[in-house]
């Protein structure tokens, strides 16, 4: 399968599997078609290698305990992890050893075609896999970008989003009125947090929300160069001019979570697991969707063109695509499970988390990351590097 040309928000298709991901609905119908055949002693009937060593390039907040330390008592097979906080840092890391050292990487779904540019990766063998564990919207979001020459090269690991997350002793906000905009308003001067593309990105939705700046929701900017160029540089001369809104621009989840706990933020435009990882903690912090939408995305699994050790690379996959390990991921990290099955073994705590995150008919405005063009990202860096240096 392609991407469709002529629709590039549509084809991952997470809107649909969100709408019913409420987690307190989701799974009904697959548990009453009896669909969790995955359950009980899972990975030991499974096993197919006792030993050895495996290599991952992962997202630094992915892989909670006891997800990495259960394999590894499981198995008998050694994890080596070498965690990074942004896709570029792990695109740099591959191109700098052409995927040697590294078994499996961890790709979000919006950058398959600079993946498939960089020929860093090898297709993954279908048959050794458990694709029928997964939700059919999130494996469509592998498959329908991730697919090229006949070969997969992609299966999901969780999903998330990048929305408005606030200190709750701070203010008080709702969903009614909540906006990309609210970041930008006098009450939160100086106290805001970012990453600088998705601030400029979250302007983008807000401007074409009010009618100030049309852009199909942002669509327009991943036509061709020209258009985004017309639409950015509206967005960044609003940024720059507002710039003393910022507190600290962030670049993992470590330094968002410092930035309220630590550094003075009080509101933020962040992925959902850090400020969801502390309202777990009972921190004064929360998150949810604006009006405009939620900004959603796919991590998922992909085999370097290095990977030493195959055998162990795919028991892990089987191990992450069970629906009890997809739900530890879930509840350590605040992201969300892909596997069938997962939600009969979250928290009450996530659960709750979850509805409290998406009220009303947030799910119904997720905004999907399109796949990104390599010129796109290359542009979308430059005009994020202007803001950060004004």
């Amino acid at each position: 399968m392609t991407k469709k040309p002529d629709a590039p928000n549509s084809t991952v298709e997470t809107l649909l599997a969100a709408r019913a991901f409420t987690r307190r609905t989701l799974f009904k119908g697959a548990l009453a078609a009896g669909t969790v055949a995955a359950t009980g002693p899972w990975i030991v009937r499974d096993a197919f290698s006792s030993s050895g060593e495996l290599s991952l390039l992962n997202w630094d907040d992915e892989l909670p305990n006891p997800v990495i330390p259960n394999f590894e008592k499981k198995t008998g097979i050694k994890v080596k992890t070498t965690p990074f906080s942004q896709n570029e840092e792990q695109i740099n890391k591959l191109q700098a050893t052409g995927g040697e050292g590294f078994d499996l990487c961890e790709p979000t779904r919006d950058r398959a075609p600079q993946f498939k540019e960089l020929d860093v990766l090898q297709p993954l063998d279908t048959s050794r896999l458990k694709l029928d564990n997964l939700l059919p919207a999130m494996l469509e979001g592998s498959t329908s970008v991730w697919t090229w020459d006949g070969k997969l090269y992609h299966v999901p690991h969780c999903w998330g989003s990048e929305a408005i997350s606030w200190r709750t002793d701070q203010a008080t906000l709702a969903y009614k009125d909540l906006s990309y905009g609210t970041l930008w308003s006098e009450p939160f001067k100086g106290k805001m947090q970012g990453r600088p593309h998705s601030l400029l990105l979250g302007i983008g939705l807000w401007m074409d929300h009010t009618g100030k700046l049309p852009s199909n929701r942002m669509l327009d900017a991943f036509k061709d160069e020209d258009t985004m160029k017309k639409i950015y540089d509206v967005i960044l001369a609003y940024a720059i001019a507002n710039k003393a809104q910022v507190k600290q621009f962030w670049d993992s989840a470590d330094n968002t979570k410092s930035g309220f706990m630590e550094n003075g933020c009080a509101i933020g435009q962040t992925w959902d697991g850090p400020p969801l990882s502390l309202k777990k903690q009972g921190k004064p912090v929360t998150f949810m969707a604006p009006q405009e939408g939620a900004i959603t995305w796919i991590d998922g699994w992909a085999m370097s063109k290095g990977a030493a050790n195959i055998d162990q690379a795919y028991e892990w996959l089987n191990y992450i695509h069970s629906p009890e390990v997809s739900a530890l991921v879930a509840d350590g990290s605040g992201y969300n499970p892909v596997v069938k099955g997962a939600d009969a073994f979250l928290s009450d705590v996530a659960k709750k988390n979850f509805a409290e995150a998406y009220p009303e008919d947030a799910l119904s405005k997720l905004w999907s990351r399109p796949p990104e063009p390599s010129w796109y990202a290359e542009l979308r860096t430059q005009y994020a590097e202007k803001f950060k240096a004004a």
